[in-house]
């Protein structure tokens, strides 16, 4: 019995781990973003709420940032967001037109002669 095995650089699976860490993150953030705009719209935050949400936003956008520069991983972030907004759009598509979707496995199938 052969047994393979897999050679990973050490220094690629941390940017990797950390690229896929950060991006999530940013998939956090941008749910906070939403949702305070949301409560900022119906009028349910104070102002000093409002501010102080404002700060903490954008000091998360900074930390954000700078982690990825420093890391060196910005691009890989992007690639990573890029594909999982790839990703949910057709999801999202998938349940919004579920008939664009029809494969033609759900077809019935012919016997062949």
């Amino acid at each position: 019995m052969t047994v393979a095995t897999v050679n990973l650089e050490q220094d690629n699976l941390k940017q990797g781990v950390l690229g896929l860490v950060l991006a999530l993150v940013e998939i956090i953030r941008d749910a906070l973003q939403l949702q305070a705009m949301r409560r900022i719209e119906a009028g349910s935050l104070t102002e000093e709420e409002v501010e102080r949400l404002g700060r903490a936003l954008s000091e998360l956008d900074a930390a954000l940032d700078q982690m990825k520069q420093e890391q060196g991983v910005a691009e890989a972030v992007k690639t990573l967001r890029d594909g999982l907004d790839r990703v949910v759009d057709e999801v999202v598509d998938q349940m919004v037109n579920p008939g664009r979707w029809q494969t033609s496995s759900a077809a019935p199938k012919r016997a062949l002669t």
